[in-house]
């Protein structure tokens, strides 16, 4: 067995972690527990830190905490065994489920399954316009009115935006009659790879008249001029009216996917 070591990379060095997660993309949909979008969505926090291992030549997984779950992608044929092994190291009490890693002795989620959807890219019809510096604020405003509890900031939004990942980020913001912004973020993984969607919100206010609709296609219109295969979004299987949604601009369930938890 080749020995792993693991390697805490600061927002700033995490431009090894994308380019791995990028090659071990699938066409169709994303695999394992982290999309090069997941990572890039996560250093909006200036004290991000995420996890890269490696053999003696290559990568071998990327992770990172997200809360009280351990979200982590490993190359095809990894050996999960070992990384578990060295993850439990790094999971304290309070750290109970784990995203696209088995845990031994953990078991599957039967509660919570997570539904991942998928949109093959065809024509299509967006009010939808991109996001730049001008734009940041109301792509700010979207988040906080959209995710009771958000912190995020325009100079949240700013370092996520000068992060390695920032290249990869494709934002799309519809505005309502009144001017309020509806918005999704997309991600791009390389031509010929699944994007994904991470996150999409639409203010409480302006919800079910389609301006989220129109601002996931903007953002899966992006993704596909850029080469994306495919773009996929990975909900809740509860969020009923999320689901509605993603089916509604033409998205398909591909899997569902339940967390590892703690006994």
């Amino acid at each position: 067995m080749i020995p792993l070591a693991r390697h805490r990379l600061t927002p700033a060095e995490t431009g090894r972690a994308l380019r791995a997660l990028c090659e071990w993309t699938p066409g169709d949909a994303p695999g394992g527990g982290l999309h090069p979008g997941d990572v890039g969505w996560h250093l909006r926090f200036d004290d991000a830190a995420v996890l890269l291992w490696t053999d003696d030549v290559a990568p071998v997984a990327v992770g990172f905490l997200d809360g009280p779950v351990l979200r982590v992608t490993a190359a095809p044929g990894a050996d999960l065994g070992a990384l578990a092994a060295d993850a439990e190291e790094l999971l304290e009490p309070g750290d109970d489920r784990s995203d696209g890693l088995p845990v031994p002795g953990w078991e599957l989620d039967q509660e919570e399954p997570w539904l991942v959807m998928s949109w093959h890219p065809r024509p299509v019809s967006s009010r939808a316009e991109p996001v730049g510096a001008a734009g940041a604020a109301d792509r700010v405003l979207v988040q906080r009115s959209a995710f009771a509890g958000s912190t995020f900031t325009v100079e949240r939004w700013r370092a996520m935006k000068r992060s390695p990942a920032g290249g990869l980020a494709v934002e799309a913001l519809v505005r309502t009659p009144a001017g309020e912004p509806a918005a999704a973020t997309g991600w791009f993984a390389g031509v010929g790879r699944c994007g994904l969607l991470e996150p999409v919100g639409t203010h409480p206010d302006h919800r079910g008249h389609g301006y989220g609709r129109d601002a996931v296609l903007g953002a899966c219109a992006a993704l596909a001029l850029r080469g994306a295969s495919a773009v996929a979004v990975v909900t809740p299987s509860a969020n009923d009216a999320a689901a509605a949604l993603y089916r509604s601009a033409g998205f398909t369930v591909v899997r569902e996917d339940r967390h590892w938890v703690r006994p």
